[in-house]
């Protein structure tokens, strides 16, 4: 297949620059609990100059690399017994975003790029209400029959597979509520079940866009997407020792403008 030149030209970039972008989007993720995937998406696109297929299949090896690294320290804040314990929550998940994965990677490669754009901005704005939504109110859960409940969870996976294999984020901003109110876990340990969940669906994903040649970015910009892992990794950290620093009050908000603003310079987008 032939690959446009769009997926594999060189936007003009610097090293300090990427791991800067990298750290302050690993900051944000950090200081709110999550891997901030959704704040690097735009910046690959408005910032690095990126195409959007490239930039989203960019964002999903550097979310995968986040979430590898994330995992053995949630094990560290949430003992292994206590999650696996949940693994019928996994299952059930798994059963929908893995079919979502690959069904969102398929319809990624074949849109049109002005498309793909609109719909990364759509996404933008569910991820924005879905941030306020969590860190707004108090989640409860809901009492359902087990089929209900069992049909809800690999509808709610599949949604959120499509979701993350679209945008190339682990999903957790939409994974830990959903575990939360569908399975009435606690959110400490929801979100070490969503890494779970979020692996192999982002492998899955993967799989699916490594048949296109717009794979082919990864191997052209392997240096850009190391240097934006580190950066992205020593921010977490620093996000993480500055959680509850700022009120969530004033953080979340922010959070969504920027989302928000994001959305229409990528709906903008030629």
């Amino acid at each position: 297949m032939a690959v446009d030149k769009d997926l594999v030209s060189t936007p003009t970039y610097s090293a300090p620059w990427v791991f800067a972008a990298g750290g302050a989007v690993g900051v944000l993720g950090g200081m709110i609990g999550l891997g901030g995937a959704e704040f690097r998406l735009p910046l690959l696109i408005g910032v690095f100059g990126f195409a959007a297929l490239s930039a989203v299949i960019l964002n999903k090896a550097m979310s995968l690399v986040v979430v590898l690294v994330a995992l053995p320290a949630r094990f560290a804040a949430v003992p292994p017994p206590e999650v696996f314990g949940h693994w019928p929550v996994v299952v059930n998940l798994l059963a929908g975003s893995l079919l979502g994965a690959w069904a969102g990677a398929s319809w990624a490669v074949r849109m049109r790029s002005a498309t793909l754009y609109r719909v990364l901005a759509a996404l933008m704005v569910v991820m924005a209400a879905a941030l306020v939504a969590t860190h707004a109110t108090t989640l409860g859960s809901l009492v359902l029959p087990l089929w209900a409940q069992v049909l809800c969870g690999v509808l709610a996976g599949f949604g959120i597979g499509v979701v993350a294999a679209l945008m190339g984020v682990a999903g957790g901003e939409l994974l830990i509520p959903t575990i939360v109110l569908l399975f009435a876990v606690d959110v400490k340990a929801a979100g070490s079940l969503s890494l779970l969940v979020s692996l192999p669906t982002m492998l899955v994903a993967f799989a699916r866009y490594s048949r296109d040649g717009s794979f082919a970015v990864l191997g052209t910009h392997v240096r850009f997407a190391l240097t934006m892992i580190g950066g992205s990794v020593a921010g977490a950290l620093v996000g993480g020792l500055l959680l509850g620093v700022v009120p969530d009050a004033v953080l979340i908000p922010a959070l969504a403008l920027v989302l928000l603003v994001s959305a229409v310079k990528v709906a903008r987008h030629d």
